[in-house]
């Protein structure tokens, strides 16, 4: 929503104000655009291999979609932590296999659908429980190999970002790729007369004009929601990691959960309170 709003107040001041003193029309250069964007998608395609180009377009329509990571979702998580933990102090590691297993199934990872939705997430957090239940761990090698696997994620996650951010840097340059093919057709036709040369170097610079305004208005903000994206979504990661490590230090289900509580954002990160309401509500 904030992107088209954006978009909306961009196409406001750029086109609105030069409407004021100028003729729209001018800036009806078909074939400037038809460059343009052809120039642009070929520039994507070979820029990039086969999965860049397939998580790329596959990620671009998240952008308008709503977070799912509020406060709501890092509650329910934060009480499914501690639902498995208070299982595992009561009955044993083993009494989570079926749950790791079968999460679709389980009887706890079940009741919280959002979380479960992030297949990532699940893998991430499946994995770990069975190497908890697979034996005797050292908690620093374990927290080696999360940060090693969430940093993968984490550049995977951000390829989509970072190709669109390319892109964008590269549309200036094809406007004026294209403003200079303009230019050449005007000095090849020099004995038009004054008005049809004025017209034919207007159009040739509406090429620039669009170059720029395509790249910094349209290109680079959808690269920064994607970047934001990731951002967002790498916080539960996080969160998770810090509750197992604290479970395997010996902390208690009600401190590990501390540990995850903490190290969300602000905006995302339910009270202490609100928490142990929370996970009370769900006993």
């Amino acid at each position: 929503m904030f992107l088209i709003i954006g978009y909306v107040i961009i196409l406001a001041a750029s086109l609105g104000t030069y409407a004021v003193h100028g003729s729209l029309a001018a800036l009806w250069v078909p074939t400037e655009y038809i460059a343009i964007v052809g120039l642009t998608i070929g520039g994507f395609v070979a820029g990039n291999g086969p999965k860049a180009i397939k998580g790329t377009i596959a990620a671009l329509p998240t952008i308008f979609k709503g977070s799912p990571y509020n406060k709501a979702f890092y509650t329910d998580v934060l009480c499914m932590l501690y639902e498995i933990l208070a299982k595992v102090r009561k009955e044993g590691l083993m009494s989570i296999e079926g749950d790791i297993e079968n999460p679709e199934g389980s009887p706890i990872l079940s009741k919280y659908p959002a979380f479960t939705a992030d297949h990532h997430a699940v893998d991430f957090l499946c994995d770990y429980l069975r190497m908890m239940v697979g034996g005797n761990l050292n908690a620093f090698e374990i927290e080696n190999l999360m940060d090693i696997e969430m940093e993968t994620h984490h550049h995977e996650a951000h390829t989509p970002a970072h190709v669109v951010s390319k892109v964008g840097d590269a549309v200036p340059a094809f406007g004026i790729v294209v403003a200079v093919m303009g230019v050449v057709n005007v000095m090849g036709s020099v004995g038009q007369p004054p008005a049809v040369l004025g017209k034919m170097i207007g159009g040739a610079l509406v090429g620039t004009f669009l170059g720029i305004l395509i790249s910094y208005g349209f290109v680079a903000p959808v690269a920064g929601q994607l970047e934001q994206k990731v951002e967002e979504g790498g916080k539960i990661y996080q969160c998770m990691k810090a509750v197992l490590l604290a479970s395997m230090n010996g902390y208690a289900p009600q401190v590990a959960v501390e540990f995850g509580r903490k190290v969300l954002f602000s905006t995302d990160r339910p009270s202490f309170a609100e928490l142990e309401e929370a996970i009370k509500s769900k006993k």
